[in-house]
Order: structure tokens, then C-alpha cells, then sequence
């Protein structure tokens, strides 16, 4: 307490006593037993009111003892069952929690891990992939500020997320190993590599990588199948040295729709884990047949170019024409291809407007925009009798088809009238025009989508050049051939854009969760939030129907669906209220990704030990991590002061005291007639 309060005390307590002499003694006849009560009520009364007034603060110390944070972190993945090591971990964090030494030096905080870090008392083994990256550097920042030694219990076996062995933590980290250390003789596919899509009567490219563990020299056979037919058969040696392989082939596409296949390697004499000698793909068969016609005015490089860059896809055929001996049908054909036009194509653009047919048009120095003005394409050209070189510039935010940057701003210019392009429909721009080095917004290659009618624009000729520019650069046609081959079979679909797009694997591994997303637009496909999406999955086999909402997270509706079983699958997504739906199917293969290991993965949780400062310790040594722990001063409980303040009275009580004085005191002397 300050001395200026105490002071005040003393002056409050002062004051009192000579108010209640004053009334009671001062010029007083007698001092009566009752004159007394009353002088005692009346400077009692009085002191406790200004006392309230005053209104004194203590100031408290107490000493607070922190102890230092001991988390252990345990792995809750299916691999551990699969060594079966349950009992074994659920043993260790038994021993860890009743240890008196250990839990009076450190408080203990128990977390699980399995793809994500949780807060569990439990143990349990049902987590289907291991991030073990992922768990520390969860617990990195939720101890930032801490010196918090980490014991963690694992097999040191991660499925996904970046690689621990790497990790920066300023944690003392020790391992606990789990699971059989001994290195056994195994082969496994690690990777497959192919693409999702691929064309009837096309040959794919598939990328398999192949891997051995052991000392031996090994021969074993890989095998792709397509069901029970084999579709490529290689004989593998592999030896200590030579212990990774990658086997490239190409396959055909024989049978549309979706087709599965499946890598395999032979399985090597006393060889402990099968499971990852196996692996499913799938790749979708796409029927494709396009026909294109291309019609000119006059004969250009452009014309080869876009003929052999559309013509690299085998599904699709070119037909060339001047427009001066074209007397076919366009309704023979998928495509149109319109170069320079003039007046002559009068009749052809009357036709492709009559039949709504779709176009790409391709204009340049010999094109009469007058005439193309008067067409009511979607845009006109305010152009003058000159010529002007435009470079293009990538748009990152077009978004009608995918189409990667192959370094169009490296490119030739491209020539064509001079003048400004005006759009009187909704339209995208791929490229847009640069001039002398400086970017604008008017387009280079644009394309229109109104009603299910596409049009696709290059505003210039000399895109020749740019397959030649590409083919230095990269040594390949295929960068500027799949540019073309996107335009065309974007400007050649006649299917109508949907409202509802669904997003899916065609294949997951088992006990793996499946992660659907869904696009879902209003009448001017613009994205609308406010729809109830849900989806109906069912087992082909079993008729088992499950059905789940879609919740919406940022811009797309989004599921995360486990625990089915492995087999074939239908699927529909449907806006409810709407009466719009997309169908879809998938397959969940017996792999099971937990089970590839066939030994603990010491060598890394030794090396993430001395990193971080701690050490490995085995299943059997657990009384000596616990021994290391307590013995390390490193490890010490801190002590704090804690300061309060706090009134050194209870105001209500006094204040009902003070009111029980005054009218005490009142009584008393209306009793004794002293008022």
C-alpha cells in the first residue's frame, strides 16, 4: 500500500473522531455510557464511509512454476498395423504417460498424424497416407516461442507431402522406429506417368519408373496389362548399382471410353512385400473424327502450316480450297478454315451463317474488311490501306480452353491492316496485339461463343513463321501443332457449355479419399454460390448408395468421400431445384499405398534426429529416452512472479455496514430522546 494512502487513512480516521467529538462531547454535561455508543457509532460510520472513498489497493505477489512442453507425436497410419506394431506403439505412449520422474518434469501434449496433425489421447491405425513433413512443422508453429523436444513415433514411412529429412526445426527431434528395420530384397513401382486422355486408333505414351532394394543381381519381367490381355512385356535386371529403371512405351487406343490398365513387375525369389509390385492407370479413349475444310483467296505459307499442324493429329483430315474452285458442301465438313477473305465468299459465309456452322478465320494483308464489316460476325475493323506488324502478348486470364505460353512475345510479327477491332458480342482473347514493343488490348487471336456458335479469329498472316520459331526453339513441331489443335478442336465442338462441370479422377487407390469438385453457373455462366449441390455414388457390385451435399469452399463446391470399398463406381451430381445433372464413373483399385514398405525407414529418422539435435531410439529403449530427458538440463521448469492489485475492501459489504451504523445510531438516540 502507498504511503499517500495511508496517509489519507490517517487524515479519514482523524476527521472522524472530531466530527464525533463535536457532536457528542464537545460543551457535553455528561458522558454517558449511551454518549459513548454514540461517539463510537458515529466515527466508525463516518471513518468506513471516507474509506470508501479512498478506496485502498494491496498489491499481491504470487510465484507461478511453468513446466517445459514434452509433445510426442505418434503415427496413426495404416503402415503401422501393417508391421504390426500396434500394440508395440500403443505400449510406448502407455509407458511415456504414467512414467511419475518423467511427467513431474515435463508437461506431456499427445498428438496424432496421419495426412494432417490432430490433438488425440487416443491411438489408433487408420489414417490411409503419412505426412510426417506436415506434423512437425505443424508443431514448429504451434510451439514457436517454446523449447519443446519432440518424441516421435513412427516407422519413418511418409505417402505424401515434402520430404522430412529436409525439414528446418529448431526442436530437439527423437524417433521413435517402429516396425522391422531389416532390409529385405523388394521391387516397386514407384510412378506412373501418363497422359488422362488419348485419341481412337492414336498411340499413347506411358512412363513407368521401377525401383530395387537389395544386394543381388535380379531379373524379373514387367508386364502393362489391358484386363486379361497383355499389352507390353519387358525382362528387367536390376543389381545394387543399377537399381532404378524407366521403361517408356507407347500403346494404342483401341476401344473408346475408358479403359484401365495395369503395371506389373514379377515377383523375385524370397521377396517379403508383393503389394507394390503392381499399379492401376487409366487413360480415356476419345473418338474424334474431324474433317476441316480450308478455303483461300490466295495461296500462303499459312496455308501449309495450319494444314500439317492440324493434319499431326491422325484423327483429323484437310481438305484445301481457292475459293474459286470450291463447289462441296460444308456440311461434309467439322470445320471451316476462312483465309483472307474478299467478296467471293459471299456465298460460303451465307452458308455458314445459314447452317450456324463454326469457323476459324484467319485474315491479313489480302483480306477486304469492307466486305468482312458487312457480315455481322461479331466484330468489325475500323481500318486504312496500310499495313502494320503486330507481335503477340499471352493473356494468363483467358479461360475458354487450356493453352500454356510456348513463348508466343518470342515470336515473328504477324501482318495486317492497320486499325482498331471492335466486338459487338461477348468474346476472349488469347493473344492480344504488341506494337513496336508496346502492349494494347486490341486482340491477336480471339475467340466468340454465342449460342453454341464459335468463332475463332487470328487477326494476321505469317503464322508460319511462328511453327518455325517454335521448331528452333524446342526442336518440335508439337508446342505450335497442339496451340493449333487446341483452336480447332475448341472452334470444332458443337458441344453445348454446361452449367454444371464436375471434376474427378477415373482411378483412386484403396481406402484413398475421394475428392470431388463441381463448377456450377448461372444462366450466363457466371458462378452462383447459392445452389445446393449433392452427389449420389453407387458401388456397381454391392448397389450400395451413399449420398453427400457438396460444400462450397472459395469458388467450386468441393466433397472429401472415404471409407469405400475397392470396385467400380457411378456417380451423378446434380443442382438441386434445377433439374441439371453430370454423370460420372470411377474406380477404386486394391492397391493400398500404406503397404508399399517393406521395412521401417531408419535411415532417414536417423538423419532428421542428428539435424535437429536428438537422437534415434528403438522400440526397446524407451527407459533410456526417458532417463535422456530428465537428465537434460536443457529442460528445466522457469518460475514466474505474478503482481495483482487488488481493494483492500469489499465496498458492498462496507457500504451495508455503514448504512447498519447510521441507522443504529439513529434508533438509539430516538430512544434516548437525543433528537
Amino acid at each position: 500500500m502507498q504511503s499517500l494512502t495511508l496517509l489519507y487513512i490517517v487524515i479519514a480516521l482523524l476527521i472522524s473522531l472530531f466530527v464525533a467529538y463535536f457532536q457528542y462531547f464537545y460543551k457535553a454535561k455528561n458522558t454517558a455510557k449511551v454518549t459513548i455508543l454514540l461517539f463510537f457509532l458515529k466515527a466508525l460510520s463516518l471513518f468506513l464511509l471516507l474509506l470508501l472513498f479512498i478506496n485502498p489497493i494491496i498489491k499481491t505477489k504470487t510465484y507461478q512454476n511453468t513446466k517445459p512442453t514434452l509433445s510426442v507425436l505418434v503415427d496413426h497410419s495404416k503402415s503401422i498395423e501393417f508391421f504390426n506394431e500396434a500394440v508395440s506403439v500403443k505400449d510406448i505412449v502407455n509407458q511415456l504417460k504414467t512414467n511419475n520422474s518423467l511427467n513431474d518434469k515435463f508437461a506431456l501434449e499427445n498428438f496424432g498424424f496421419g495426412d494432417n496433425l490432430q490433438v488425440t489421447d487416443s491411438v489408433f491405425f487408420n489414417a490411409n497416407e503419412t505426412n510426417i513433413y506436415k506434423a512437425i512443422n505443424g508443431l514448429d508453429n504451434l510451439n514457436k516461442r517454446k523449447n519443446t523436444p519432440i518424441i516421435l513415433i513412427t516407422d519413418g514411412n511418409q505417402t505424401i507431402g515434402n520430404d522430412y529429412e529436409f525439414i528446418s526445426s529448431n526442436k530437439k527431434i527423437y524417433p521413435i522406429v517402429v516396425g522391422d528395420t531389416t532390409i529385405y530384397k523388394d521391387l516397386k513401382i514407384t510412378q506412373v506417368n501418363v497422359n488422362k486422355y488419348s485419341y481412337i486408333k492414336n498411340k499413347f505414351p506411358v512412363e513407368v519408373i521401377l525401383n530395387y532394394q537389395g544386394k543381388e543381381n535380379v531379373t524379373t519381367k514387367f508386364s502393362i496389362f489391358n484386363g486379361a490381355k497383355t499389352v507390353f512385356t519387358k525382362n528387367i535386371t536390376f543389381s545394387k548399382e543399377v537399381n532404378s529403371k524407366i521403361i517408356t512405351t507407347n500403346l494404342s487406343s483401341t476401344k473408346e471410353g475408358l479403359n484401365y490398365y495395369t503395371a506389373s513387375l514379377q515377383k523375385i525369389e524370397n521377396e517379403k512385400n508383393t503389394q507394390n509390385n503392381t499399379k492401376n492407370f487409366s487413360v480415356e479413349v476419345i473418338d474424334e473424327q474431324t474433317k476441316v475444310l480450308i478455303v483461300t483467296a490466295v495461296l500462303h505459307p499459312d496455308i501449309g502450316a495450319i494444314k500439317k499442324a492440324i493434319k499431326s493429329n491422325k484423327q483429323r483430315t484437310v481438305d484445301v480450297f481457292l475459293i474459286d474452285k470450291f463447289k462441296n458442301q460444308i456440311n461434309d465438313y467439322q470445320l471451316v478454315v476462312i483465309n483472307n477473305p474478299n467478296n467471293k465468299f459471299n456465298h460460303l459465309l451465307s452458308e455458314i451463317k445459314q447452317n450456324n456452322s463454326n469457323f476459324i478465320l484467319v485474315t491479313g494483308t489480302n483480306t477486304d474488311w469492307n466486305f468482312l464489316n458487312k457480315q455481322q460476325l461479331g466484330f468489325f475493323k475500323k481500318h486504312i490501306n496500310q499495313t502494320e506488324n503486330y507481335g503477340a502478348n499471352y493473356n494468363s486470364s483467358f479461360l475458354t480452353f487450356l493453352q500454356k505460353d510456348i513463348g508466343f512475345d518470342q515470336f515473328a510479327p504477324l501482318e495486317d491492316k492497320f486499325g482498331e477491332v471492335i466486338f459487338s458480342k461477348d468474346h476472349q482473347n488469347l493473344l492480344t496485339q504488341k506494337i513496336n514493343g508496346i502492349q494494347t488490348e486490341q486482340p491477336l487471336v480471339s475467340v466468340l461463343d454465342v449460342n453454341n456458335h464459335k468463332i475463332s479469329v487470328v487477326f494476321g498472316e505469317g503464322i508460319w513463321k511462328w511453327r518455325a520459331s517454335s521448331f528452333l526453339n524446342t526442336n518440335s513441331f508439337q508446342e505450335f501443332d497442339q496451340f493449333i489443335g487446341n483452336l480447332v478442336q475448341f472452334t470444332a465442338s458443337n458441344k453445348k457449355r454446361s452449367r454444371l462441370e464436375v471434376n474427378t479422377d477415373n482411378l483412386y487407390p484403396a481406402n484413398s479419399n475421394i475428392n470431388i469438385s463441381a463448377f456450377y453457373t448461372d444462366k450466363n455462366y457466371k458462378f452462383d454460390a447459392r445452389a445446393s449441390i449433392e452427389i449420389t455414388i453407387t458401388n456397381t457390385a454391392t448397389k450400395e448408395v451413399k449420398k453427400l451435399p457438396l460444400s462450397l469452399i472459395n469458388n467450386s463446391y468441393q466433397v472429401s468421400v472415404d471409407n469405400l470399398i475397392s470396385g467400380d463406381y457411378i456417380f451423378s451430381v446434380e443442382a438441386l431445384g434445377q433439374n441439371i445433372k453430370k454423370y460420372g464413373k470411377f474406380k477404386i483399385s486394391d492397391y493400398q499405398i500404406e503397404e508399399q514398405f517393406t521395412s521401417a525407414n531408419k535411415n532417414k529418422l536417423e538423419k532428421l534426429a542428428s539435424k535437429t539435435g536428438g537422437k534415434l531410439y528403438y522400440k526397446n529403449q524407451i527407459e533410456s529416452l526417458i532417463q535422456h530427458l530428465i537428465e537434460d538440463k536443457t529442460y528445466f521448469t522457469t518460475q514466474k512472479s505474478i503482481e495483482k492489485e487488488q481493494n483492500l475492501i469489499d465496498w458492498k459489504w462496507i457500504l451495508f455496514l455503514v448504512v447498519v451504523l447510521f441507522t443504529a445510531e439513529w434508533f438509539i438516540r430516538k430512544y434516548f430522546g437525543k433528537i
